[in-house]
């Protein structure tokens, strides 16, 4: 008999058959304090279903952590489905985007009444109590086709259609199959926090977070991320494209590059009628503040927008924030003793704000410059005096906070949020990630232009979103307008960029697990050559040969 060798994270090594299943190992790691969601086997992240073939590490991942709680609500997301299967089997459930530690979900043929809502979450709640199992299992390519043929799920049926393997993993339970996208937890019992919430014409799946599982967060609304992400789905609705498959099906050049055409030509539209409500505020609006997370394209939007702003009569000048970063002495640290750069204090905001109002009375100042090697700001010889038809533009992170411009009044500025808000699904059950495709987007990036890894990427993107959650997203809600950056087509060129960094990953690292699930979701994608996205597209940020300067 063949053994394998499993080590635990109490170093004790245990030996057991070749093809043991993980549920029948998981002993080893004694008492947790939290239900299992999935394991990581050399770094790569099972379910409960997997066998073992090889010996290997194996780690716990519980719902109190990031891959279990990723885990927990992609789960939530597969019992509604099951849930709405058995109550209203003749309408579509679809997933849609985060609000509010909840998923948007919506009928495909209308509203859902809220007497209907109740009862969904009631035949959730039974479905946990009966705490029945969900396994993968492995279908053969022509079963599982059958299957979602005869579901009716089209938008599955459009995505294997980009592969020719002979065998397809799908989730099960209760008689309820779906794909396989990431592992799920062992049985519904675990799934026992969670609240269904009426919203629009849909509802809310809401979830707990990481760090208190058992509990169930206050509401906060973002009525605002909610209406550019459904502005955008109904764009998308209307250009016959709302998942990867519909996408992948586009394949003929001529039919993608007339499909990116419209879409480039719809992303300029909606920066043009951004540009008309600043000019509509133009007796007032002196500086545009643009924010927005990390690599959602704010830079790249300033620049659109400077066009429509000059095709409106004004003169647009773009101050750089980073231009006004204190000295590397003064800059405070985190709590690891590294330096907290995203910070507002980073920044010289008394110096900062000193200089716009010497602007705004019509003086002329010398513009800063920040030398990021000796981490000093010196004088940049660059001297600015705004004309009648001047207006400033600013891009950084805290442009949304008024503690940037604290002497500013608020009628001087307009604010412009920014956020790659993804609207295709992979299919009706399965959202894309709209951090995936601002992670993705970065990890190119920062190959293309910094010299970086995806393993680098990876290892800091957890720091970039503790910013982004202390210093952007509490102030989107106050934005003048907002701008959904991202484009349907992108993650099919992006592919092209990624998946050999993704693939430099080796299993050994502690980035691989992450790095093969982003390779798994970008399996999904048809590639797009680079040659069909336009020079002054968005995208060109991230994979290079814009006709912006950066």
């Amino acid at each position: 008999m063949h053994l394998v060798t499993i080590r635990y994270p109490s170093g004790r090594p245990l030996d057991f058959p070749s093809g043991i299943k993980v549920s029948e190992a998981i002993a080893g790691f004694g008492p947790l304090e939290r239900p299992l969601a999935a394991v990581l086997v050399n770094n790569e992240l099972q379910s409960l279903d997997a066998h073992v073939l090889t010996n290997c590490a194996m780690e716990p991942i519980t719902i109190d952590s990031a891959q279990g709680a990723f885990s927990y609500r992609r789960s939530l997301c597969f019992l509604a489905a099951i849930a709405a299967r058995d109550l209203f089997p003749e309408r579509d459930l679809v997933v849609g985007q985060a609000i509010g530690y909840g998923f948007y979900h919506r009928f495909q043929d209308g509203p859902i009444a809220e007497a209907d809502i109740a009862a969904l979450e009631r035949r959730m709640r039974e479905l946990v109590a009966e705490d029945i199992p969900v396994a993968m299992q492995w279908w053969s390519y022509e079963e599982a086709l059958a299957y979602f043929r005869d579901h009716g799920q089209e938008d599955t049926l459009l995505l294997l259609e980009l592969t020719n393997e002979p065998k397809i993993a799908l989730n099960e339970c209760a008689g309820f199959r779906d794909l396989h996208v990431t592992p799920l937890v062992p049985s519904t019992g675990v799934l026992r926090t969670f609240e269904l919430r009426p919203y629009d014409e849909g509802f809310l799946l809401r979830y707990p977070r990481k760090e208190k599982p058992d509990e169930i967060p206050a509401f906060e609304d973002d009525p605002l991320l909610y209406k550019i992400t459904d502005d955008s789905r109904r764009r998308s609705g209307v250009l016959g494209v709302d998942s990867v498959g519909a996408l992948n099906r586009l394949a003929a050049p001529k039919r993608i590059k007339d499909y990116i055409t419209v879409a480039e030509s719809l992303m300029t539209k909606t920066v043009a009628e951004i540009a008309d409500q600043v000019a509509a505020r133009r007796d007032t609006v002196k500086v545009v503040l643009i924010a927005g997370p990390s690599s959602s394209g704010k830079t790249t939007t300033s620049k659109k927008l400077s066009i429509q702003l000059r095709v409106l009569g004004f003169e647009p000048m773009v101050i750089g924030l980073d231009d006004y970063f204190v000295d590397r002495t003064r800059t405070p640290r985190d709590e690891n003793g590294e330096f907290d750069f995203e910070c507002l204090e980073a920044l010289d905001v008394e110096y900062l704000n000193e200089q716009l109002l010497q602007l705004f009375a019509g003086e002329e100042v010398e513009l800063p410059a920040f030398d990021f090697k000796t981490g000093e700001r010196k004088p940049s010889g660059k001297r600015l005096r705004l004309g009648e038809r001047t207006i400033l533009i600013m891009e950084g992170i805290h442009g949304l906070n008024d503690r940037l411009t604290p002497r500013i009044p608020r009628d001087q500025k307009f604010k412009i949020y920014v956020s790659a808000l993804t609207q295709i699904n992979l299919d009706e059950h399965n959202r894309i990630s709209t951090t995936d495709n601002r992670l993705i987007r970065r990890m190119v990036r920062d190959n293309q232009f910094r010299g970086r890894s995806a393993r680098d990427t990876i290892r800091m993107w957890p720091s970039v979103q503790r910013g982004e959650r202390l210093h952007i997203f509490p102030f989107q809600n106050g934005a003048d307008a907002a701008l959904n950056s991202a484009l349907d087509y992108e993650l099919g060129v992006l592919k092209v960029y990624a998946e050999p960094l993704l693939r430099s990953v080796k299993p050994m690292d502690p980035e691989y697990c992450e790095a093969k699930r982003l390779l798994n979701f970008l399996a999904f994608f048809a590639p797009i050559p680079a040659q069909y996205v336009p020079q002054d597209s968005l995208v060109r940020e991230f994979i290079g040969e814009s006709s912006f300067k950066y």
